[in-house]
């Protein structure tokens, strides 16, 4: 049979009766009993402690496993417009069909850019290994290999730096050149290069930061562009003879890509539970910790929920296009009319559960961490306080993290509707105090992978993955059961302005 159709015939053992068709039901004790996880076929009453067990780190690593090979079949990304997000898709729906959910896709159109195959810069002569390097966004493509120059004036800023430049050579061009009359954008130098006949552009950085850039989406020039370190550049500049590959293929344009929709058949209709984590990744890499570890949390969860009576309706959401600009979540709010947003009740968002250097944060609703953009809208303090509790009655220790707009539950608090989640840490370095507190490795990213091509299945912390999917497991139940410590559950009137305003962001490439 097709690999990525195996995991549906597990269910009917786990789902037979134990996690089958019962009303939901409180329970005081929330500890994961791994040894009772082989009983989930044969409970009779669904419980805090029993859903947990069923939901298991071994079922989120199967969903993981199956978006890596995804990744591997799709030149080793999953980002929304390509192949590799339709497949995540395909795959989504296909477990949550199994599990018996109708399942809603929501396509939407965006522009993007991303590349669709692997990227090459390598140093011909002298012969040497590969240069890491970033494809720049909204670079074009091709594939040359000739000459490497630089310019009269390294930086390349204006024509006049670039006279008796060789048409038909590589550019090597440094970052940087900006005065106070002008910006040297990597675009204007991009299309002096392109102007005086160079067939790719090299640019190196003047700094020992990221080169995380961008042309821009004006950019329209179908010129290769990457970027490399500082020391990369000064290598390069100083060797004699040097001639290069450079080779990029890049999409750019408008792309479409969807959002996957699954809710209990039960469940009060006018008090909706929405639980959410976004499917897609980057161009760099599979995206398996950001976002293959929410996902797979949320879909276990769903897949066991799918035979229960919950009291109140719950709606699973996969959003596509996160890493590019919160688009499917945005998307997904604003097309809700007014009654259709009064009938959410609240929204949890899971987004990177597994750093391999992780913490344990928890989205601060009432801002009393003091680190964010101020509280949530009402009821996003329950909603952490729900967390809270669950990480005390475990005796694992947790933080608040602030609502700062880089994922998909910006659209939510921006509609004034109750918001929360997990999150395990991304780019930011761990502090000592934090090492302190979680183990780990201070002053290193607590996902060293975060946003490049070792993001992969390997890139889990499978103690924090465990601990986490459980809690989705937890408050999803917690939730489902009532949410009148968050609304009253009862009378879903306006909720007025909301408290907060946060326009969605992603984090900004540099265009200079």
């Amino acid at each position: 049979m097709p690999r990525r159709h195996r995991a549906l015939f597990l269910l009917p053992a786990l789902l037979a009766s134990g996690c089958a068709d019962q009303p939901l039901q409180p329970d005081a004790d929330v500890r994961p009993d791994l040894a009772a996880v082989a009983s989930c076929g044969q409970r009779t009453n669904i419980t805090a402690s029993s859903l947990l067990q069923c939901v298991t780190l071994e079922r989120v690593r199967m969903h993981q496993a199956e978006l890596q090979a995804i990744a591997d079949e799709n030149g080793g990304m999953r980002v929304a417009g390509s192949a590799g997000y339709d497949a995540s898709v395909a795959y989504v729906r296909e477990q949550l069909e199994g599990a018996g959910y109708a399942v809603t896709t929501q396509e939407f159109s965006f522009a993007t850019t991303f590349s669709r195959t692997p990227s090459i810069l390598a140093q011909v002569s002298p012969p040497a290994n590969p240069i890491a390097h970033s494809v720049l966004a909204y670079s074009g493509s091709g594939d040359h290999t000739a000459s490497a120059t630089v310019p009269n004036v390294a930086t390349g800023c204006v024509a006049a730096d670039w006279a008796g430049f060789p048409a038909g050579n590589i550019a090597l061009v440094e970052r940087g050149g900006s005065t106070n009359t002008f910006t040297c954008t990597f675009a204007l130098k991009a299309a002096n290069a392109h102007a005086a006949g160079a067939r790719a552009v090299v640019i190196y950085n003047n700094t020992a930061t990221d080169v995380a850039w961008t042309l821009g989406a004006d950019f329209t020039l179908d010129i290769p562009v990457v970027g490399v370190t500082q020391s990369s550049g000064q290598q390069l500049v100083a060797t004699p003879g040097l001639e290069l590959r450079v080779r990029t293929d890049v999409f750019r344009g408008m792309a479409t890509a969807s959002n996957v929709l699954a809710e209990t058949s039960t469940g009060n209709a006018d008090n909706v539970v929405v639980v959410g984590a976004h499917l897609d990744g980057v161009a760099a890499g599979p995206g398996i910790n950001d976002n293959g570890s929410g996902v797979g949390a949320v879909l276990e969860t769903a897949i066991q929920m799918a035979r229960v009576k919950p009291v109140n309706r719950v709606r699973f959401a996969f959003w596509g296009a996160e890493e590019s600009g919160l688009i499917g979540s945005e998307y997904y709010v604003d097309n809700l009319a007014v009654q259709q947003r009064n009938q959410i009740a609240l929204y949890l968002n899971f987004d990177v559960l597994g750093s391999p250097n992780h913490g344990f944060f928890i989205f601060d609703g009432d801002n009393s961490d003091g680190a964010g953009t101020g509280p949530g809208p009402a009821g996003s303090d329950q909603i952490e306080a729900v967390f809270e509790e669950y990480f005390d009655r475990l005796g694992r220790p947790h933080r608040g993290t602030p609502f700062n707009g880089r994922s998909d539950y910006a659209a939510f608090l921006g509609a004034g509707i109750p918001t929360g989640g997990l999150f395990s840490g991304a780019e930011e370095l761990k502090t000592a105090e934090e090492a302190a507190l979680w183990g780990g490795t201070a002053g290193q990213p607590f996902d060293p992978c975060f946003h490049q091509a070792c993001d992969t299945y390997d890139n889990v912390n499978l103690d924090a993955l465990d601990i986490n999917a459980d809690a989705v497991a937890y408050a999803t139940l917690t939730f489902a059961l009532s949410t009148e410590r968050v609304n009253g559950v009862r009378g879903r009137g306006s909720r007025g302005s909301p408290t907060v305003s946060t326009t969605p962001t992603t984090e900004a490439l540099a265009t200079y």
